[in-house]
């Protein structure tokens, strides 16, 4: 029991010291936690309310089935044990459709993309629009350390530096109003510790993968890591060392040719003349 409760103190300073250090929150901030109902947001959302932040959670529920009625109902129960204010958005209710419908009918005009991709873009797309409204000075996040590292692979072996300078704890390059700042506190914790965390505290939680996230290129990657992992340890902790380390040049360098423009559709900033959630709903809007 000792151990235990020394392991949970352990990973709640980890957080608050990452949190000082790179300066992501502050105690006048209105937190909004972006949650999924799994182990990572749980546990950060339940960190930052015991550390005294004034959070609040937003959740987006792409309607998965029973998988994310699942988690849609592990997080509101959460939340109410834990007097939280929650935020429920829906992919029916903003798009019209869900996201396997939404999938399906890219597909069937010939747009082939990966759910995850298409899940990432207008969950972000909601998240930002919504946090906004609600007047909120941060988002935080529940990306950790193995989060990161997966990251920087992926778009290493794409080629895709100017993704890697939007990496960090405090990630992306352009301040802007219409940008809700995200954080990630929970960046130097593994997701062995986190998973370990949230089991010591008995959360509601699915573990689990996406049933959506089967085919995703992360899954590859992430299995390759962790092979590597058992015979280089601290692979995971140098990949984000090294991240580190160059993340203010490269910001540098990409901020001389990065611009922030309104989507001519819907006026939400863009890094195009049509943001890509309008590109995608282009291809599933019903025939007028």
């Amino acid at each position: 029991m000792s151990s235990e409760k020394e392991f949970v103190r352990k990973l709640e300073n980890k957080v608050k010291d990452t949190i000082k250090k790179f300066k992501l929150i502050s105690p006048k901030d209105k937190v909004l936690v972006a949650v999924s109902g799994g182990k990572d947001s749980t546990t950060i959302l339940y960190v930052l309310k015991k550390l005294g932040y004034n959070v609040e959670a937003i959740t987006v529920d792409a309607v998965i089935g029973t998988y994310t009625k699942e988690n849609l109902k592990n997080i509101k129960n959460f939340c109410k044990q834990n007097n939280v204010k929650i935020h429920i958005v829906s992919f029916k209710k903003a798009y019209g459709y869900s996201l396997n419908e939404i999938v399906s009918l890219i597909k069937s005009k010939g747009w082939n993309l990966l759910p995850c991709t298409v899940c990432g873009i207008l969950r972000r797309y909601l998240i930002n629009l919504y946090s906004r409204k609600l007047k909120a000075d941060k988002v935080v996040t529940g990306h950790n350390l193995d989060d990161e590292a997966q990251a920087f692979m992926m778009n290493l072996l794409k080629n895709k530096k100017e993704m890697n300078a939007r990496l960090g704890p405090y990630p992306g390059i352009i301040r802007d109003p219409k940008f809700v700042p995200r954080v990630k506190p929970l960046y130097f914790t593994s997701e062995k510790d986190v998973e370990k965390y949230s089991r010591i505290m008995d959360f509601p939680v699915k573990y689990g993968r996406c049933p959506c996230a089967v085919d995703a290129y992360r899954n590859y990657i992430r299995n390759m890591l962790n092979e590597l992992e058992k015979d280089y340890p601290d692979i995971k902790q140098n990949i984000v060392k090294y991240l580190l380390k160059n993340l203010s040049k490269w910001k540098k360098e990409i901020k001389l040719t990065e611009k922030l423009l309104a989507c001519k559709k819907c006026k939400e900033p863009s890094r195009s003349e049509i943001c890509r959630t309008c590109q995608l709903l282009n291809f599933v809007k019903k025939p007028s």
